[in-house]
């Protein structure tokens, strides 16, 4: 449990509870979505889709951030604006995961089939087989485009001030851009080209630095009339997270217990991701490891035991342990920038928390 305290006993900001009405809000959201999809005849499927994938569950990580971006600012007790703002953040965030699992051709997602396999699946019942994957990869798209249009709806319905909405509408621009550039440059590496990691670990920095920690954090500040000294402490606190959260990532994409993660093993190496993982390997194999690599990167047919082979390979260059090693120096940068912004306690104790938990965590 992830509690925030201002004074001993007295909640500020309970971060279970906070999320838990995160989640309670969107629900409430899509259920009104779904009554007028009844009321008007539009395809129920898009709505349903969107709501079964949220209920296969998620850790809500950016409302979270959000939140202690707001307790960093001093905001105090939440309000329904902060939990409208975070259940846009989650809603747009259901968006990116949605087109990206269509981009990288995945089939599961948080332990159950990702939404174009679902609708490929509905579809199967009524067009032929080819057919119904493309018409279950576009359908996805448009399901992700409708979470996105709702993720704004939820911004600008939240009931903030002309002044504060500006602010945190120029952040909620600043970073779905830089997610669209992070996503751009991640979908046009090609692993097999050995770059070195310069490459993917720029793509860290806009695709989940930026936009999974600084950015929310920062929205949340913003949302409680935070200045720009703060927001800047607050980014040399998120940027090391961030990337510390995605090589994490990029080890459980590979190494990770699919039981816990709820995502394959193979889907990185299927879809050939040019992670820093892979880019460390590349560039301290020998000939041998170097061909293995490349015959299992972009793969469609790989098979368990090419991906055996390959993690052998990540393990055997010391690939594997020099990720863990960059993900550790991360995380101390990220300690060291907490305890020079010396935010309020219940902040700081939140965004420790919140740091050990996505930086060790298995899933």
């Amino acid at each position: 449990m992830i509690a925030s305290v201002g004074s001993p006993g007295v909640p500020v900001l309970d971060l279970d509870l906070f999320r838990a009405r995160v989640e309670a809000r969107i629900e409430q959201f899509l259920d009104a979505k779904a009554r007028a999809v009844d009321t008007q005849r539009l395809p129920a499927p898009a709505v349903e889709s969107l709501r079964a994938f949220f209920r296969a569950g998620g850790k809500r990580l950016r409302p979270l951030i959000c939140a202690c971006g707001w307790l960093a600012a001093r905001g105090g007790r939440e309000t329904a604006s902060l939990i409208r703002v975070g259940a846009a953040l989650e809603m747009f965030h259901a968006f990116a995961l949605i087109h990206d699992d269509v981009m990288d051709r995945s089939d599961r997602r948080r332990g159950r089939p990702t939404v174009h396999r679902l609708l490929e699946s509905d579809f199967s019942r009524s067009h032929p087989a080819g057919d119904s994957a493309r018409l279950g990869e576009s359908a996805a798209i448009l399901v992700g485009d409708l979470s996105l249009v709702w993720s704004d709806e939820l911004v600008h319905t939240a009931g903030l001030e002309p002044a504060v909405f500006m602010r945190v509408l120029e952040l909620i621009d600043r970073m779905r851009s830089e997610l669209m550039f992070g996503q751009y440059l991640d979908l046009t590496a090609d692993a097999r080209n050995g770059a070195g990691p310069e490459l993917p670990l720029t793509v860290i920095r806009y695709k989940t630095a930026k936009y999974t920690v600084e950015r929310p954090l920062q929205i949340g500040a913003a949302l409680a009339g935070a200045g720009e000294g703060l927001l800047a402490d607050l980014s040399a606190i998120a940027l090391p997270l961030g990337e510390a959260f995605q090589l994490r990532d990029d080890l459980l994409g590979t190494f990770g217990d699919p039981e816990v993660t709820g995502k394959s093993q193979l889907d990185d190496l299927r879809a050939g991701k040019y992670t820093a993982l892979i880019a460390l390997a590349l560039g301290d194999a020998d000939p041998g490891q170097a061909a293995v690599l490349r015959g299992v990167l972009g793969n469609e047919a790989i098979s368990d035991a090419d991906a055996d082979r390959a993690r052998q390979v990540l393990d055997e260059t010391g690939a594997a342990a020099r990720v863990e090693q960059m993900i550790a120096d991360r995380y101390r940068r990220t300690l060291t920038a907490l305890d020079r912004a010396a935010l309020p306690a219940d902040a700081d104790q939140a965004l420790r928390s919140l740091a050990h938990d996505a930086v060790w965590r298995r899933s």
